[in-house]
């Protein structure tokens, strides 16, 4: 199954004025780099994580359905189902009803159940089956766990500060910033 992202967040978990408030930063000369790096602290803290932090939404494409009717989707919290759609022989959308799936937003990754004889079979051997989510912890920054929050000011802050310097150990993430992304990572068994 191979996810792209639909729609993108609207809006970063973390503001310019408060970014620039932890960088002790007064000028404006640097407002494009500090927005860039808050962007790319949000993007890393996702990656690493395997959690969308701002709503989004994300569309799922399968071959077939699953025999045991359930699917696993990241990123992670999932909030709700937006559309499933299964493409006939000639490339035509047919949409399933959403109350065909039950939907645990709990677990991480979270999963789309539905009972296997419940959904038409895709007439396509490829890229048949199209589900989207909306995931995300919310759309205000608030909404995301402080920690995680912490985790972009300081990652920015290490950006902002060493700018140009590549680490020689291979540490891709300053420890702080590495534990406090720890409980918080969804990991693959």
């Amino acid at each position: 199954m191979s996810s792209i992202l639909f729609v993108p967040p609207a809006a970063e978990p973390l503001s310019l004025a408060d970014a620039k408030a932890h960088l002790r930063v007064e000028h404006a000369d640097d407002d494009g780099l500090i927005a860039a790096l808050i962007a790319g602290a949000r993007a890393h803290v996702e990656a690493q994580t395997r959690r969308a932090l701002i709503t989004q939404t994300w569309r799922h494409v399968r071959d077939a359905w699953p025999a045991d009717g359930r699917i696993a989707v990241l990123p992670a919290p999932l909030q709700s189902l937006a559309a499933a759609r299964v493409y006939d022989v000639e490339g035509n959308a047919q949409a399933i009803d959403l109350q065909t799936f039950v939907l645990d937003s709990v677990s991480a990754p979270g999963v789309v159940s539905f009972p296997p004889w419940s959904v038409p079979a895709p007439g396509r051997a490829t890229v048949g089956i199209e589900i989207d989510t909306v995931v995300g912890y919310g759309d205000a920054a608030t909404d995301i766990p402080e920690p995680l929050r912490l985790a972009i000011r300081q990652l920015v802050a290490h950006w902002y500060e060493n700018r140009g310097v590549v680490a020689a150990s291979g540490a891709s993430l300053p420890v702080n910033v590495a534990e406090l992304l720890a409980p918080y990572r969804v990991l693959s068994l």
